[in-house]
């Protein structure tokens, strides 16, 4: 995606997200997808990728995806978050998040984020709620 296609607050990640690798593939009202390569640092002691890392790449996703529906002025921030853990995906691969939504509210969003691998499998499943609040600077 080029830089006129992705809002600006968008193109930017948090300095957490950048250090898993996660790369923004679409960002608009309509798609959001981010895609993070499964590296060795990233992966359990079983090789895969660690099922913290899966549910940081559906937080970013589902918050890029509230992000883009904020008010002026508003903020977002993950209220909660269940994970069900349905394939491996294995070092070398790289995992896809696709947030869509379930509910669309003015002071929260509920998102269902598909994880899939490079082979198209659904390897989880993560349900989360965006609280979306009143951002202020710290006086």
């Amino acid at each position: 995606m080029n830089d006129s296609q992705m809002p600006a607050a968008i193109e930017a990640h948090s300095p957490y997200s950048e250090s898993l690798g996660m790369e923004v593939v679409a960002a608009t009202l309509d798609e959001v997808i981010l895609r993070m390569p499964v590296t060795r640092t990233l992966t359990n002691r079983n090789g895969v990728l660690h099922g913290g890392a899966i549910m940081s790449l559906a937080d970013h996703a589902a918050g890029t995806a509230t992000h883009l529906r904020l008010p002026p002025g508003a903020a977002t921030t993950t209220l909660e978050s269940k994970t069900n853990f349905l394939r491996p995906i294995r070092l070398g691969d790289v995992a896809e998040a696709r947030p869509r939504p379930l509910h669309l509210g003015r002071t929260t969003m509920i998102w269902q984020t598909d994880i899939l691998r490079s082979d198209g499998k659904l390897a989880a499943v993560v349900i989360q709620t965006q609280l979306v609040l009143e951002w202020k600077e710290p006086a």
